[in-house]
Protein backbone atom coordinates (compact mmCIF):
# COMPACT_ATOMS: atom_id res chain seq x y z
CA UNK A 1 0.00 0.00 0.00
CA UNK A 2 1.43 3.32 -1.15
CA UNK A 3 0.08 6.29 -0.01
CA UNK A 4 1.23 8.35 -3.21
CA UNK A 5 -0.49 5.85 -5.48
CA UNK A 6 -3.66 6.72 -7.17
CA UNK A 7 -6.28 4.07 -6.42
CA UNK A 8 -9.69 3.27 -7.88
CA UNK A 9 -12.64 0.87 -7.02
CA UNK A 10 -16.55 -0.03 -7.59
CA UNK A 11 -17.87 2.09 -4.40
CA UNK A 12 -21.47 0.92 -5.41
CA UNK A 13 -23.12 -2.34 -4.68
CA UNK A 14 -22.09 -5.16 -6.75
CA UNK A 15 -23.08 -5.12 -10.60
CA UNK A 16 -26.19 -5.51 -12.35
CA UNK A 17 -27.55 -2.29 -10.38
CA UNK A 18 -29.19 0.59 -12.00
CA UNK A 19 -25.90 2.72 -11.25
CA UNK A 20 -22.65 2.03 -10.25
CA UNK A 21 -20.18 4.25 -8.85
CA UNK A 22 -16.45 4.14 -9.46
CA UNK A 23 -14.13 6.09 -7.17
CA UNK A 24 -10.88 7.44 -8.21
CA UNK A 25 -8.38 9.67 -5.67
CA UNK A 26 -4.75 10.49 -5.71
CA UNK A 27 -2.80 12.78 -7.29
CA UNK A 28 -2.99 11.23 -11.06
CA UNK A 29 -7.40 11.31 -10.62
CA UNK A 30 -7.64 14.35 -12.34
CA UNK A 31 -5.78 12.97 -15.32
CA UNK A 32 -7.40 9.87 -15.35
CA UNK A 33 -11.38 11.74 -15.20
CA UNK A 34 -9.90 14.33 -17.99
CA UNK A 35 -8.71 11.14 -20.22
CA UNK A 36 -11.90 9.44 -20.40
CA UNK A 37 -13.78 12.43 -20.63
CA UNK A 38 -12.03 14.96 -22.80
CA UNK A 39 -12.04 17.52 -19.76
CA UNK A 40 -12.43 18.01 -15.91
CA UNK A 41 -15.86 19.24 -15.45
CA UNK A 42 -16.34 22.65 -12.90
CA UNK A 43 -15.42 20.92 -9.16
CA UNK A 44 -18.15 19.92 -7.14
CA UNK A 45 -20.90 19.46 -10.47
CA UNK A 46 -22.24 16.93 -11.73
CA UNK A 47 -21.59 16.59 -15.69
CA UNK A 48 -22.83 14.12 -18.33
CA UNK A 49 -19.64 12.92 -20.48
CA UNK A 50 -19.49 10.46 -22.60
CA UNK A 51 -16.60 7.89 -21.06
CA UNK A 52 -13.67 6.82 -24.03
CA UNK A 53 -11.10 3.97 -24.16
CA UNK A 54 -8.28 5.92 -24.09
CA UNK A 55 -6.27 3.75 -26.11
CA UNK A 56 -8.56 2.76 -29.29
CA UNK A 57 -11.04 6.13 -28.90
CA UNK A 58 -13.94 3.44 -27.96
CA UNK A 59 -17.13 5.02 -26.31
CA UNK A 60 -17.65 3.35 -23.21
CA UNK A 61 -20.70 4.42 -21.65
CA UNK A 62 -22.16 7.99 -20.76
CA UNK A 63 -21.75 8.68 -17.34
CA UNK A 64 -22.42 11.89 -14.61
CA UNK A 65 -18.74 12.76 -13.70
CA UNK A 66 -17.80 14.68 -10.69
CA UNK A 67 -14.54 16.22 -9.82
CA UNK A 68 -13.48 17.13 -6.38
CA UNK A 69 -9.92 18.89 -6.09
CA UNK A 70 -8.00 18.21 -2.49
CA UNK A 71 -7.75 18.92 -0.19
CA UNK A 72 -11.80 19.14 0.33
CA UNK A 73 -13.07 16.16 -0.68
CA UNK A 74 -13.64 12.78 1.14
CA UNK A 75 -10.12 11.62 1.23
CA UNK A 76 -8.64 14.62 1.45
CA UNK A 77 -6.64 14.34 -2.17
CA UNK A 78 -7.77 14.76 -5.25
CA UNK A 79 -10.64 12.70 -6.27
CA UNK A 80 -13.45 11.82 -9.25
CA UNK A 81 -16.42 10.17 -9.27
CA UNK A 82 -17.70 8.44 -12.43
CA UNK A 83 -21.84 7.77 -12.13
CA UNK A 84 -22.08 5.08 -14.84
CA UNK A 85 -25.20 2.60 -15.77
CA UNK A 86 -24.52 -0.27 -13.36
CA UNK A 87 -24.43 -3.52 -16.13
CA UNK A 88 -21.26 -5.87 -15.54
CA UNK A 89 -19.96 -5.13 -18.62
CA UNK A 90 -20.14 -1.58 -18.45
CA UNK A 91 -18.10 -1.39 -14.90
CA UNK A 92 -15.86 -4.16 -16.32
CA UNK A 93 -14.69 -1.95 -19.63
CA UNK A 94 -14.51 1.49 -17.33
CA UNK A 95 -12.14 -0.57 -14.95
CA UNK A 96 -10.59 -1.70 -17.31
CA UNK A 97 -9.93 1.55 -19.11
CA UNK A 98 -8.55 3.01 -16.19
CA UNK A 99 -6.04 0.28 -16.10
CA UNK A 100 -4.40 1.06 -18.66
CA UNK A 101 -3.67 4.73 -16.84
CA UNK A 102 -0.13 4.91 -15.75
CA UNK A 103 -0.06 5.31 -11.88
CA UNK A 104 -3.38 4.23 -11.73
CA UNK A 105 -4.28 0.77 -9.38
CA UNK A 106 -6.98 -1.06 -7.91
CA UNK A 107 -7.99 0.05 -4.12
CA UNK A 108 -7.29 -2.60 -0.96
CA UNK A 109 -9.87 -2.90 1.37
CA UNK A 110 -10.77 0.35 3.44
CA UNK A 111 -8.09 2.44 1.42
CA UNK A 112 -10.26 5.26 0.69
CA UNK A 113 -11.38 5.66 4.71
CA UNK A 114 -7.76 4.94 5.69
CA UNK A 115 -6.96 7.63 3.22
CA UNK A 116 -8.93 9.98 4.99
CA UNK A 117 -7.84 9.03 7.95
CA UNK A 118 -4.13 9.80 7.06
CA UNK A 119 -5.38 13.19 5.56
CA UNK A 120 -6.97 14.43 8.93
CA UNK A 121 -10.54 14.31 7.41
CA UNK A 122 -12.15 11.80 10.36
CA UNK A 123 -10.38 10.79 12.80
CA UNK A 124 -9.97 7.28 14.23
CA UNK A 125 -13.56 7.45 16.33
CA UNK A 126 -15.12 8.68 13.76
CA UNK A 127 -13.66 5.50 11.72
CA UNK A 128 -14.60 2.78 13.99
CA UNK A 129 -18.53 4.62 13.47
CA UNK A 130 -18.24 4.26 9.80
CA UNK A 131 -17.07 0.77 9.78
CA UNK A 132 -20.18 0.20 12.50
CA UNK A 133 -22.52 1.76 10.01
CA UNK A 134 -21.48 -0.34 7.21
CA UNK A 135 -22.18 -3.47 9.08
CA UNK A 136 -25.42 -2.27 10.77
CA UNK A 137 -28.13 -4.34 10.20
CA UNK A 138 -31.06 -3.09 12.97
CA UNK A 139 -32.29 0.83 12.99
CA UNK A 140 -30.72 0.74 16.55
CA UNK A 141 -27.19 -0.32 14.83
CA UNK A 142 -27.51 2.44 12.23
CA UNK A 143 -28.76 4.93 14.66
CA UNK A 144 -25.68 4.62 17.26
CA UNK A 145 -23.51 4.10 14.32
CA UNK A 146 -24.64 7.42 12.47
CA UNK A 147 -24.07 9.24 15.97
CA UNK A 148 -20.21 8.13 16.18
CA UNK A 149 -19.56 8.50 12.57
CA UNK A 150 -20.45 12.17 12.53
CA UNK A 151 -18.04 12.74 15.03
CA UNK A 152 -20.39 12.77 18.00
CA UNK A 153 -17.24 10.85 20.36
CA UNK A 154 -14.46 13.18 18.36
CA UNK A 155 -16.13 16.32 19.61
CA UNK A 156 -16.73 15.09 23.68
CA UNK A 157 -12.74 13.39 23.43
CA UNK A 158 -11.65 17.24 21.80
CA UNK A 159 -13.59 19.29 24.51
CA UNK A 160 -11.71 16.87 27.26
CA UNK A 161 -8.44 17.57 25.29
CA UNK A 162 -9.02 21.15 25.09
CA UNK A 163 -9.22 21.66 29.17
CA UNK A 164 -6.88 19.68 29.87
CA UNK A 165 -4.79 21.58 27.75
CA UNK A 166 -5.70 24.80 29.78
CA UNK A 167 -5.13 23.18 33.00
CA UNK A 168 -1.51 21.84 31.65
CA UNK A 169 -0.59 25.25 30.46
CA UNK A 170 -1.97 26.76 34.08
CA UNK A 171 0.66 24.17 35.79
CA UNK A 172 3.56 24.88 33.32
CA UNK A 173 2.84 28.45 34.06
CA UNK A 174 3.24 28.07 38.10
CA UNK A 175 6.14 26.02 37.10
CA UNK A 176 7.90 28.59 34.73
CA UNK A 177 7.32 31.99 37.05
CA UNK A 178 6.91 30.41 40.19
CA UNK A 179 8.67 28.68 43.00
CA UNK A 180 7.10 25.14 44.09
CA UNK A 181 6.16 26.57 47.56
CA UNK A 182 4.17 29.61 46.13
CA UNK A 183 1.21 27.39 44.54
CA UNK A 184 -1.37 29.04 46.47
CA UNK A 185 -4.33 26.71 47.94
CA UNK A 186 -6.50 28.44 45.86
CA UNK A 187 -5.16 27.91 42.49
CA UNK A 188 -4.49 24.21 43.78
CA UNK A 189 -8.32 24.28 44.62
CA UNK A 190 -9.26 25.21 40.93
CA UNK A 191 -7.32 23.11 39.29
CA UNK A 192 -8.93 19.98 41.79
CA UNK A 193 -11.90 21.33 40.66
CA UNK A 194 -11.49 21.28 36.94
CA UNK A 195 -9.62 17.87 37.45
CA UNK A 196 -12.97 16.50 39.18
CA UNK A 197 -15.62 17.71 36.18
CA UNK A 198 -13.21 16.12 33.89
CA UNK A 199 -13.28 12.51 35.89
CA UNK A 200 -17.04 12.89 36.58
CA UNK A 201 -17.59 13.24 33.27
CA UNK A 202 -15.60 10.53 32.02
CA UNK A 203 -16.79 7.93 34.77
CA UNK A 204 -19.90 8.86 33.54
CA UNK A 205 -19.05 7.62 29.95
CA UNK A 206 -17.48 4.58 30.95
CA UNK A 207 -20.34 3.47 33.27
CA UNK A 208 -22.68 3.07 30.07
CA UNK A 209 -22.93 -0.15 28.56
CA UNK A 210 -20.33 -0.84 25.92
CA UNK A 211 -20.93 0.02 21.80
CA UNK A 212 -19.90 -3.41 21.32
CA UNK A 213 -23.23 -5.20 22.67
CA UNK A 214 -25.04 -2.62 20.36
CA UNK A 215 -22.94 -4.35 17.15
CA UNK A 216 -22.84 -7.79 18.45
CA UNK A 217 -26.32 -8.05 19.86
CA UNK A 218 -27.94 -9.45 23.43
CA UNK A 219 -26.70 -12.96 23.96
CA UNK A 220 -29.99 -15.18 24.96
CA UNK A 221 -28.84 -18.59 26.00
CA UNK A 222 -31.73 -21.20 25.71
CA UNK A 223 -30.82 -23.91 28.34
CA UNK A 224 -32.37 -27.30 30.74
CA UNK A 225 -32.02 -30.88 30.37
CA UNK A 226 -32.40 -32.95 27.08
CA UNK A 227 -35.79 -33.09 25.90
CA UNK A 228 -37.13 -30.06 27.65
CA UNK A 229 -37.86 -27.94 24.25
CA UNK A 230 -35.00 -25.47 23.57
CA UNK A 231 -34.52 -26.22 20.01
CA UNK A 232 -38.24 -25.97 19.18
CA UNK A 233 -38.25 -22.75 21.08
CA UNK A 234 -35.23 -21.40 19.67
CA UNK A 235 -36.81 -22.32 16.29
CA UNK A 236 -40.41 -20.47 17.17
CA UNK A 237 -38.10 -17.45 18.05
CA UNK A 238 -36.73 -17.25 14.89
CA UNK A 239 -38.72 -18.52 12.63
CA UNK A 240 -37.33 -20.92 10.85
CA UNK A 241 -36.03 -24.59 11.51
CA UNK A 242 -32.41 -23.70 12.61
CA UNK A 243 -32.24 -26.28 15.26
CA UNK A 244 -32.85 -30.37 14.78
CA UNK A 245 -35.80 -31.37 16.80
CA UNK A 246 -35.71 -34.80 17.85
CA UNK A 247 -37.21 -36.77 20.85
CA UNK A 248 -33.87 -38.67 21.48
CA UNK A 249 -32.10 -37.44 24.28
CA UNK A 250 -28.84 -35.21 23.61
CA UNK A 251 -29.71 -34.71 19.73
CA UNK A 252 -28.35 -31.09 20.23
CA UNK A 253 -24.38 -31.97 21.32
CA UNK A 254 -23.10 -28.47 19.74
CA UNK A 255 -23.50 -24.84 20.16
CA UNK A 256 -26.12 -23.10 17.93
CA UNK A 257 -25.71 -19.44 17.31
CA UNK A 258 -28.48 -18.12 15.52
CA UNK A 259 -28.33 -14.17 14.94
CA UNK A 260 -31.61 -12.11 14.63
CA UNK A 261 -33.22 -8.84 15.18
CA UNK A 262 -36.85 -8.52 17.27
CA UNK A 263 -38.50 -4.90 17.29
CA UNK A 264 -35.28 -3.51 16.07
CA UNK A 265 -33.12 -5.43 18.62
CA UNK A 266 -30.26 -7.12 18.05
CA UNK A 267 -30.49 -10.72 19.27
CA UNK A 268 -28.04 -13.73 19.16
CA UNK A 269 -29.75 -16.84 20.18
CA UNK A 270 -27.91 -19.47 21.50
CA UNK A 271 -29.31 -22.93 21.64
CA UNK A 272 -27.18 -25.50 23.77
CA UNK A 273 -26.62 -29.26 25.04
CA UNK A 274 -29.24 -30.62 27.44
CA UNK A 275 -27.24 -30.57 30.71
CA UNK A 276 -27.50 -33.43 32.96
CA UNK A 277 -25.71 -35.48 35.37
CA UNK A 278 -25.73 -39.01 34.21
CA UNK A 279 -25.85 -41.77 31.29
CA UNK A 280 -23.76 -38.72 29.66
CA UNK A 281 -21.20 -40.17 27.15
CA UNK A 282 -17.75 -38.42 25.53
CA UNK A 283 -19.22 -36.81 22.98
CA UNK A 284 -22.35 -35.04 24.69
CA UNK A 285 -20.38 -34.35 28.05
CA UNK A 286 -18.04 -31.39 25.69
CA UNK A 287 -21.21 -30.27 24.46
CA UNK A 288 -22.96 -30.33 28.25
CA UNK A 289 -19.32 -28.17 29.31
CA UNK A 290 -20.06 -25.84 26.27
CA UNK A 291 -23.07 -25.27 27.34
CA UNK A 292 -21.95 -24.20 31.18
CA UNK A 293 -19.49 -22.14 29.30
CA UNK A 294 -22.46 -19.98 27.36
CA UNK A 295 -24.49 -19.47 30.74
CA UNK A 296 -21.19 -17.58 32.03
CA UNK A 297 -21.13 -15.40 28.81
CA UNK A 298 -24.82 -14.93 28.66
CA UNK A 299 -26.90 -11.54 28.74
CA UNK A 300 -29.85 -13.61 29.55
CA UNK A 301 -30.72 -17.54 30.10
CA UNK A 302 -33.74 -19.01 29.45
CA UNK A 303 -34.11 -21.82 31.44
CA UNK A 304 -36.39 -24.55 30.66
CA UNK A 305 -36.01 -27.22 32.92
CA UNK A 306 -36.82 -27.70 36.59
CA UNK A 307 -37.55 -24.21 38.24
CA UNK A 308 -34.30 -23.80 41.19
CA UNK A 309 -32.04 -26.11 38.85
CA UNK A 310 -30.54 -23.83 36.46
CA UNK A 311 -27.29 -22.20 36.87
CA UNK A 312 -26.85 -19.54 39.51
CA UNK A 313 -27.45 -15.77 37.81
CA UNK A 314 -29.23 -12.65 38.21
CA UNK A 315 -30.12 -12.92 34.66
CA UNK A 316 -31.97 -16.31 34.77
CA UNK A 317 -35.12 -16.44 33.49
CA UNK A 318 -38.04 -19.63 34.55
CA UNK A 319 -39.81 -20.63 30.78
CA UNK A 320 -42.23 -23.34 30.78
CA UNK A 321 -42.04 -24.15 27.40
CA UNK A 322 -44.73 -27.09 26.76
CA UNK A 323 -47.96 -25.63 28.30
CA UNK A 324 -50.24 -27.77 25.63
CA UNK A 325 -47.85 -30.78 26.98
CA UNK A 326 -50.57 -33.00 28.92
CA UNK A 327 -47.90 -33.13 31.41
CA UNK A 328 -46.83 -29.61 31.84
CA UNK A 329 -46.37 -28.26 35.30
CA UNK A 330 -46.82 -24.57 35.59
CA UNK A 331 -43.77 -22.61 37.12
CA UNK A 332 -44.33 -19.97 39.56
CA UNK A 333 -44.68 -16.48 40.04
CA UNK A 334 -42.76 -14.57 37.56
CA UNK A 335 -42.02 -17.36 35.02
CA UNK A 336 -42.89 -17.76 31.37
CA UNK A 337 -45.64 -20.33 30.48
CA UNK A 338 -45.91 -20.87 26.17
CA UNK A 339 -46.34 -23.42 23.87
CA UNK A 340 -43.48 -22.58 20.39
CA UNK A 341 -46.06 -25.37 18.76
CA UNK A 342 -49.02 -23.18 19.18
CA UNK A 343 -48.17 -20.05 20.34
CA UNK A 344 -49.53 -19.06 23.32
CA UNK A 345 -47.63 -16.83 25.17
CA UNK A 346 -44.52 -16.11 22.67
CA UNK A 347 -45.49 -12.66 21.77
CA UNK A 348 -45.49 -12.20 25.77
CA UNK A 349 -41.65 -13.53 25.92
CA UNK A 350 -40.93 -11.37 23.00
CA UNK A 351 -41.83 -8.23 24.42
CA UNK A 352 -40.18 -9.38 27.54
CA UNK A 353 -36.83 -10.02 26.12
CA UNK A 354 -37.16 -6.52 23.90
CA UNK A 355 -37.60 -4.95 26.90
CA UNK A 356 -34.61 -6.47 29.23
CA UNK A 357 -32.38 -5.65 25.76
CA UNK A 358 -32.99 -2.12 25.95
CA UNK A 359 -31.90 -1.78 29.56
CA UNK A 360 -28.83 -3.67 28.62
CA UNK A 361 -27.74 -1.89 25.42
CA UNK A 362 -26.39 1.60 25.51
CA UNK A 363 -28.83 4.79 24.79
CA UNK A 364 -29.01 5.09 21.22
CA UNK A 365 -29.27 9.26 21.90
CA UNK A 366 -26.01 9.07 24.27
CA UNK A 367 -22.54 8.33 22.78
CA UNK A 368 -21.43 5.09 23.75
CA UNK A 369 -17.53 3.61 23.47
CA UNK A 370 -16.36 0.37 22.62
CA UNK A 371 -13.82 -2.05 24.30
CA UNK A 372 -10.50 0.16 22.86
CA UNK A 373 -11.50 3.61 23.45
CA UNK A 374 -12.94 2.48 26.73
CA UNK A 375 -9.07 1.56 27.81
CA UNK A 376 -7.88 4.24 26.65
CA UNK A 377 -9.97 6.84 28.45
CA UNK A 378 -9.92 4.71 31.62
CA UNK A 379 -6.45 5.53 31.11
CA UNK A 380 -7.23 9.40 30.99
CA UNK A 381 -9.55 9.26 33.71
CA UNK A 382 -6.94 7.39 35.86
CA UNK A 383 -4.37 9.77 35.52
CA UNK A 384 -6.17 12.14 36.74
CA UNK A 385 -7.96 10.72 39.63
CA UNK A 386 -4.23 10.17 40.70
CA UNK A 387 -3.48 13.82 41.20
CA UNK A 388 -6.72 14.95 42.70
CA UNK A 389 -4.31 15.16 46.14
CA UNK A 390 -1.11 15.69 44.46
CA UNK A 391 0.50 18.86 45.33
CA UNK A 392 4.06 18.48 43.39
CA UNK A 393 3.16 20.83 40.37
CA UNK A 394 6.02 18.48 38.20
CA UNK A 395 3.90 15.15 39.29
CA UNK A 396 0.61 16.82 38.20
CA UNK A 397 1.47 18.46 34.81
CA UNK A 398 2.85 14.69 33.91
CA UNK A 399 -0.88 13.18 34.98
CA UNK A 400 -2.32 16.02 32.70
CA UNK A 401 0.81 14.80 29.70
CA UNK A 402 -0.36 11.22 30.23
CA UNK A 403 -4.11 12.15 30.53
CA UNK A 404 -3.83 13.64 27.17
CA UNK A 405 -2.08 10.89 25.21
CA UNK A 406 -4.46 8.55 26.62
CA UNK A 407 -7.07 10.24 24.68
CA UNK A 408 -4.90 11.19 21.86
CA UNK A 409 -5.06 7.54 21.11
CA UNK A 410 -9.05 7.56 21.32
CA UNK A 411 -9.27 9.99 18.31
CA UNK A 412 -5.80 7.89 16.56
CA UNK A 413 -3.39 10.81 16.48
CA UNK A 414 -1.02 8.06 18.71
CA UNK A 415 -2.26 5.13 16.65
CA UNK A 416 -0.20 2.34 15.36
CA UNK A 417 0.08 0.42 12.02
CA UNK A 418 -1.40 -3.08 13.57
CA UNK A 419 -4.23 -1.12 14.70
CA UNK A 420 -4.98 0.72 11.72
CA UNK A 421 -4.66 -2.47 9.37
CA UNK A 422 -6.69 -4.54 11.82
CA UNK A 423 -9.66 -1.37 11.24
CA UNK A 424 -9.39 -0.58 7.45
CA UNK A 425 -8.57 -4.25 6.65
CA UNK A 426 -12.67 -4.81 7.44
CA UNK A 427 -14.15 -2.30 4.43
CA UNK A 428 -15.08 -3.51 1.62
CA UNK A 429 -13.17 -2.52 -1.67
CA UNK A 430 -14.33 1.10 -2.43
CA UNK A 431 -14.81 2.71 0.69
Amino acid sequence: MIADDTIFALSSGQPPAAIGILRISGPVAGKALAGLTGGLPEPRVGTLRNITDMVNGEMLDQALCLWFPGPNSATGEDLAEIHCHGGRAVIRAIEGALEQINGLRRAEPGEFTRRAFTNGRIDLAEAEGLSDLLFAETELQRKAAVRNAGGALSRKVEDWQDRILQLSAQVEAELDFSDEDDVTPAQADRVRQAVQSLVGEMSGLLARPRAEKLRDGIRVVLGGPPNSGKSTLLNALVEREAAIVSDIAGTTRDVIEVPIALGGVPFLFIDTAGVRESGVEVIEQIGIDRARQQFASADIILWLGEQGQGPRSDNLVEVGSRSDHPDHVPKGEGSFTLSPVSGEGMDALVDFLIGKAKDILPDIDQVSINARQADHLAAACENLAVMMDETDYLIVAEHLRMARKALDAITGRASTEDMLDGLFGKFCIGK
